[in-house]
C-alpha cells in the first residue's frame, strides 16, 4: 500500500470527528461560565483556609504564652504543639493545592474542542510527519498489514 493511499484512508477517518457548531458554542459558554464559578469558589476556599490558619497560629502562640506562665504542663504543650504544627502544615498544603488549580486549563479544553472541528482541514495541509503524529494520537487502535488497513469500529466520533 502506498503512503499517500494509506494517508488518504486514515485521513478520511478524521472527517467523522466533528462537533456541530451549536454544540461547540454551548460547550464553550459552559466552560467559560465554569471558569468564573471556579475562581469564586477558589477565592472562598482560600479565605476559609487563611482564617483557619490564623486561628491555629493564634492558639499556638497563646498556648506558648500559657506554657511560659506555667498555666499548662510541658506534656500538654508538647502534645498540642505537635497537633497544631500538623494542622498548620495541612492548611498550607491545601493552600498550595489551590494555587495549582488554573483556569487556563479550561481555555485549553476550548482549544481542543475547536481543534476537533478542524482536524481534517488541518490534516490535509500538514507534512507527512505532522500527519503521522496527528494520526497516532487520534487512531491509536488501528492496524495495518501488507494489503489492508483496519480501523476498529467505534461509536460515532461526533458529539
Amino acid at each position: 500500500m502506498r503512503e499517500e493511499e494509506l494517508g488518504d484512508k486514515l485521513g478520511q477517518t478524521l472527517k467523522n470527528i466533528y462537533i456541530p457548531d451549536d454544540v461547540l458554542t454551548q460547550l464553550e459558554k459552559a466552560l467559560l461560565a465554569d471558569t468564573g464559578h471556579q475562581e469564586r469558589s477558589q477565592k472562598q476556599q482560600r479565605g476559609r483556609l487563611e482564617q483557619r490558619l490564623g486561628f491555629v497560629r493564634h492558639r499556638f502562640e497563646q498556648a506558648y504564652m500559657d506554657k511560659l506562665d506555667g498555666k499548662i504542663s510541658e506534656e500538654f504543650w508538647e502534645r498540642k504543639a505537635v497537633e497544631w504544627k500538623a494542622e498548620e502544615e495541612q492548611i498550607q498544603y491545601a493552600m498550595r493545592g489551590l494555587e495549582q488549580v488554573k483556569p487556563e486549563r479550561i481555555l485549553d479544553g476550548i482549544k481542543i474542542l475547536e481543534l476537533a472541528n478542524k482536524a481534517y482541514f488541518l490534516y490535509v495541509k500538514q507534512t507527512p510527519e505532522e500527519k503521522a503524529k496527528l494520526l497516532r494520537m487520534v487512531l491509536s487502535n488501528c492496524s495495518v498489514d501488507a494489503v489492508s488497513l483496519y480501523i476498529p469500529p467505534t461509536e460515532s466520533r461526533s458529539i
